[in-house]
């Protein structure tokens, strides 16, 4: 079986997609700079799948040498690229870092995988591409008009990534995510962000008595005024790259796929559903709205559903929550502080 290199591979969708690797008979080296990622994460995947070789490399991908090194080193055959900034918010105050990791780190990737001779490329992309929607659910025909440099950032590279399979050779998947969410059921991985942004974590914590949670906005032109969206499990959205990877090895052309459920929930919805898993109240209280958020995203996923047989195995949003509480209650600090901290 081949070695597929993760950069990112730390972090929280990246461990998950290491731990999906793994399980379908990858060898994987992880490439991180651990400023926001675990080694806890990767360590407890390498433990739970000890058939498999997994190893973890801290490094920049804006070091296009360094990384070139690692594919050579490892054989890898395929890169999984999730290192990224991924606030919205801060996007908007910091546009300037946001295209230097976002796209300037995602080209030395490219760079690096063409030094190397690695031909497979699967790009971890977001909803944000789209911007407000001119039509629900969306499908990947849907234009693309980003209201946030988050979002302005992964289409810089989308747009990128026909004319560098044309001049090197590297066949791609673009994954534009909702919003994951949720947790690995086995409860061994889970999400740990410094600061937490997201905002099932955040109504847990704040259910357990942690500081109260800011709804960014409640007259949105929704159902109850706040905020829909499209919440996708962590481990469907793993399952996607391991099965893109396979796309590609089959030869199946480059491509972009909508990853989501196909149902929207809104703020308030989420929050009642983390009150019936964790059977407490979320304080929360309302806020302005945040700028660069668009009021519902909701993705339509059947070319996924089509071209790579993706289904999600989580989709209930009771479930989602479910699998965050319970990883939450076995894990309160998280995996220790970022980087080489552990448990």
């Amino acid at each position: 079986m081949s070695v597929v290199a993760v950069t990112g591979g730390a972090g929280y969708v990246g461990s998950h997609a290491v731990k999906a690797l793994a399980l379908a008979g990858y060898d994987v080296v992880v490439y991180d700079d651990l400023s926001a990622g675990h080694v806890d994460a990767v360590a407890r995947v390498a433990a739970d799948v000890p058939r498999r070789n997994v190893t973890l490399v801290e490094g920049d991908v804006l070091d296009g040498p360094s990384l070139a090194g690692v594919l050579r080193r490892s054989g890898a055959t395929a890169v999984l690229h999730f290192a990224a900034r991924l606030s919205v918010g801060e996007s908007v105050h910091d546009p300037l870092g946001y295209y230097r990791t976002n796209v300037a780190g995602t080209m030395s990737t490219l760079g690096a995988m063409a030094d190397a001779g690695v031909e497979r490329f699967v790009f971890s992309s977001t909803a944000a591409t789209f911007g407000e929607p001119q039509r629900t659910p969306m499908d990947e025909t849907h234009p693309q008009r980003p209201i946030n440099p988050y979002g302005a950032s992964k289409l810089a590279v989308e747009r990128a990534l026909p004319f560098v399979e044309h001049a090197l050779g590297i066949r791609w998947v673009a994954l534009r995510y909702f919003n994951a969410a949720g947790a690995d059921p086995d409860g061994r991985l889970g999400e740990d962000h410094r600061p937490e942004e997201h905002l099932i974590p955040r109504a847990i914590r704040a259910a357990g008595g942690g500081p109260p949670l800011t709804v960014f906005g409640d007259d949105y032109d929704t159902p109850d005024g706040t905020c829909l969206r499209d919440y996708v499990h962590v481990t469907d959205l793993a399952a996607a790259h391991v099965q893109a990877l396979d796309a590609l090895a089959s030869g199946r052309p480059s491509s972009a796929y909508n990853l989501g459920n196909g149902d929207g929930h809104s703020v308030r919805q989420v929050l009642a559903a983390v009150e019936a898993v964790v059977g407490r109240p979320v304080p929360h209280t309302i806020g302005p709205r945040r700028e660069g958020d668009p009021a519902r995203l909701v993705a339509s996923s059947e070319r996924a559903r089509r071209e790579l047989g993706w289904s999600p195995r989580y989709a209930a949003i009771e479930t989602i929550v479910g699998t965050a509480w319970r990883w939450h209650e076995a894990h309160p600090d998280g995996y220790g502080r970022p980087g080489h901290g552990a448990e």
